[in-house]
């Protein structure tokens, strides 16, 4: 539930802001007694008005309401509010939540210490373990709390990574913690399978993509490694709750359509940011949620990291119960007596704990978005080049008989068995009409595959899918990450098109920037290397009768169908008001930080003044320096070659920043610029790298329209300033227009249209103009004034300087980076009280 802060209002001189200020200012009081009052059945009456105290404890009324007995009865009753509804993803962080006020509900917005059921690292355990030792930690707060991986780069036999290895599994020897060696598997399987990710719990990962977990009605999410540092010190992190996006499905999946397809076309269909930094709950009828197989869930929560989420969260619900039953089963049979009692993690009787009293979402839960999308009108999908953001359909991709050759079936998101046996079934089906012989794939193709797990290859390896994929001529990798993250055999070379069953298709993340790297199901990728060009097994039918992929805003239920309760027809008006509310307090909010000459500012802000910390700067300033993209990711700031590199110098840093964006960022940047980029800067992996190197650049300041949430995290973290101003992203668009033109006649493009909006891959046709300037010297100096929360942008050219107001910059975030970064300041905080 929203509610509007009065002391944040800026009133008007004018009469109609001020009277519209004022109407949403009651409402935002009213609203608690309407919910209140769902279930009672009372009529609104056009002459209601009520009020609360500020302790949204006592409810007032008319004399006439008070008068009637049964109102009077009912009011009586209502004195003290009732409780909030939460939303699942509110219920679970409520339970990991240490130090609330007594009767604290936890909502989206609010700050919070929380305590993880679990914290995993994997091979960037050892730096962590710095990180750790360096704060002055002895010994990990909580080892049960504590899991370590060697997962990412496994097949890299240099002495340097042996010895780090080993450096990690002697740490984790020492200090009691759950160790799973290289080779063993990618970390988010073994949290999935082993039990970690148990559901309705919370566990955060130091890697993007702990999105998986939610697959398993687990609230998975993302830390960088000098959050896990403090969750091994103290066992607990700082988090925001972020906004939460529901997601309805309707229909039923339809045979040929998988889990990736669903996923890829989200990515695609929703591809303006709509889940930005949001935490996402998928819910739908329980046919609709019965066509999607575990393993389909944790593919489509996997990959809610590269929608642009931070969390994507699945009901815990009668298709989960019988695989977590099976797993319990054969942890019993198998497993469980060589475990102490206190790490069988697969129980039956933890399964009846869980399902007689499972977390659901509380009626009437107040949600920022509400999304949907009709499952039985898709099709396959496929993801690229280059861009998740890119979703085509297959029947659209496939006639253009684009070549590839590189095809992998790699990675977290789609390699466990059951993705393994569907590639293996494109061979098999191929084989009966080929005289029972498993056909080869293409000539001059490459055909890479690794298992998730150990346990999964030696399902598939039993089933026979593994061999069958062998005589194709597949290579073999080890259980791990590799070419995923541009680590190991098989990279894409300049020039090459791979498809990968994989989760990100970033240029340069899988091997060269001047490569074209596609997404798709464990089928498509196995039918493309089998033809040697994009196509797909042809599984799926399209409907005579399809119209198109149906989605939109809402549930997807038409209002001429809907059938509501009394309670829900409430809360729907309930709900448009909270909607008007949020309206009135962007566009009230907005006209109250408007942009003004800088003369004009300095006046008004004399009386909005920030304490600012000894030797904490209270001013930035400096030139303009202009990547102008949007969604530019961390492998975009920081190559993913260099991330597992664990000493690389200050000056490589420097060198290496913005380096797969743009090379020759490094000679145009200079020491004091303020970079300023487009929007969702910095979504991708967690490395903090990306904020790192650029320190290591010497620039102080980081500008853009939005940021991916890990990279904020990685920031604070770090000690690098970030602004948040769309308005000066699209003046400086303004200024700088983009103004590449196809030239008249020039070839057909032979990929999808919608390259032309990627900006990882533009258009492969001749341009009439020069390429875009990916990073201009602008000539335009910013300056930040701290203790005003203001920016000044000054374009020169004898142009009146500007001015913004920004948000304030908390002491607590002043003194984690006037200390160097939250590890310096953890390290403090223990000097202080040993």
């Amino acid at each position: 539930m929203r509610h509007l802060n009065r002391a944040g209002i800026t009133f008007s001189s004018q009469s109609r802001s001020l009277g519209r200020r004022i109407a949403l200012l009651g409402y935002s009081h009213n609203r608690a007694f309407l919910r209140s009052r769902r279930s009672n059945y009372l009529p609104l009456q056009n002459h209601l008005s009520i009020h609360s105290t500020t302790s949204r404890r006592y409810a007032e009324a008319f004399h006439t309401q008070l008068e009637d007995p049964t109102s009077a009865a009912v009011l009586q009753n209502l004195k003290t509010s009732p409780r909030t509804p939460q939303t699942l993803t509110e219920k679970i962080v409520q339970r990991y939540a240490v130090n609330l006020p007594e009767g604290k509900l936890l909502q989206s917005g609010d700050y919070v210490t929380l305590s993880p059921q679990h914290c995993m690292t994997h091979d960037n355990s050892w730096p962590v373990a710095i990180k750790f030792m360096s704060i002055g930690a002895t010994e990990i707060h909580d080892n049960r709390q504590i899991v370590m991986t060697l997962d990412h780069d496994v097949q890299n036999k240099s002495e340097a990574n042996l010895k780090k290895y080993r450096q990690i599994e002697e740490f984790a020897r020492k200090h009691g913690v759950d160790f799973y060696p290289a080779g063993r598997g990618i970390g988010h399987q073994i949290i999935v399978e082993e039990g970690y990710a148990w559901p309705g719990t919370l566990v955060v990962a130091s890697d993007s993509h702990s999105n998986m977990y939610g697959g398993l009605g687990c609230l998975g999410t993302a830390v960088v490694r000098t959050d896990a540092a403090s969750i091994w010190a103290t066992s607990t992190m700082w988090w925001q709750l972020p906004k939460i996006a529901q997601v309805t499905f309707t229909g039923t999946l339809p045979e040929g359509v998988t889990g990736k397809d669903v996923i890829v076309a989200l990515c695609g269909l929703f591809g303006r940011d709509e889940v930005l930094n949001h935490a996402i709950e998928f819910t739908g009828s329980e046919e609709t949620m019965k066509s999607l197989p575990i393993d389909d869930r944790l593919a489509i929560a996997n990959m809610t990291t590269e929608w642009g989420a931070l969390s994507g969260l699945f009901p815990i619900d009668s298709s989960l119960e019988p695989w977590l039953r099976y797993k319990a089963t054969e942890a019993a049979l198998y497993k469980n007596h060589e475990l102490p009692e206190d790490r069988r993690r697969f129980t039956h009787p933890r399964l009846e704990e869980l399902f007689a009293s499972k977390p659901v979402a509380d009626k009437g839960a107040k949600y920022a978005k509400k999304l949907y999308l009709n499952l039985s009108t898709l099709s396959p999908y496929v993801a690229g080049p280059n861009s998740v953001k890119i979703a085509t359909p297959l029947d659209q991709l496939a006639p253009q008989n684009i070549a590839i050759d590189k095809a992998y079936l790699v990675s977290c998101t789609n390699t466990r068995a059951s993705d393994l046996s569907a590639a293996a079934k494109v061979f098999k089906d191929a084989a009966k009409q080929n005289d029972g012989r498993i056909p080869k794939i293409a000539k001059g193709v490459n055909f890479y595959i690794a298992a998730a797990s150990m346990p999964e290859q030696e399902a598939a390896e039993a089933a026979g899918d593994w061999d069958a994929m062998l005589k194709a001529g597949a290579e073999p990798l080890p259980a791990g990450c590799g070419p995923c993250i541009g680590l190991g055999t098989g990279l894409l070379r300049a020039g090459e098109i791979g498809i990968s069953a994989s989760n990100r298709n970033f240029k340069g993340r899988m091997g060269s920037v001047d490569a074209k790297a596609y997404l798709a199901s464990p089928e498509v990728v196995a039918a493309s290397a089998l033809t040697g060009r994009i196509s797909g097994p042809g599984l799926y039918q399209k409907p005579e009768d399809w119209k198109g992929v149906e989605f939109g805003e809402g549930d997807g239920i038409s209002e001429e169908t809907r059938m509501i309760t009394a309670d829900e027809a409430l809360e729907k008006i309930i709900g448009q008001m909270d909607d008007l509310v949020a309206k009135g307090e962007e566009e009230f909010g907005n006209e109250s930080i408007s942009s003004k000459p800088a003369a004009e500012a300095d006046v008004e802000d004399e009386e909005r003044l920030v304490d600012i910390l000894p030797g904490f700067p209270s001013k930035i300033s400096g030139e303009i320096v202009f990547c102008d993209a949007d969604n530019i990711n961390t492998d975009g700031i920081y190559p993913g070659k260099l991330t597992y590199q664990d000493y690389v110098s200050t000056e490589d840093m420097s060198k290496a920043c913005m380096q797969n964006y743009h090379p020759e960022f490094s000679s145009i940047a200079k020491e004091g610029d303020i970079l300023v980029s487009g929007f969702n800067f910095g979504c991708g992996s967690s490395r903090e790298q990306a904020a790192t190197a650029i320190l290591a650049k010497k620039i102080p300041l980081v500008v853009a329209g939005s940021f991916g949430n890990i990279f904020s995290r990685n920031s604070i973290n770090n000690a690098l300033m970030g602004l948040e101003i769309p308005k000066l992203v699209e003046r400086l668009r303004e200024r700088f227009p983009v103004q590449n033109m196809q030239q008249k006649g020039s070839q057909e493009i032979k990929e999808p249209a919608g390259n032309k909006e990627s900006l990882d891959s533009p258009p492969p046709a001749p341009l009439k103009e020069a390429p875009r300037v990916l990073t201009r010297r602008t000539g335009w100096t910013l300056t930040y004034d701290v203790r005003r929360s203001r920016v000044e942008i000054n374009e020169g050219d004898g142009k009146p300087a500007w001015s913004h107001r920004v948000g304030e910059l908390p002491l607590t975030v002043q003194e984690i980076i006037a200390r160097g970064g939250l590890e310096k300041w953890v390290k403090a905080k223990i000097e202080a009280t040993g």
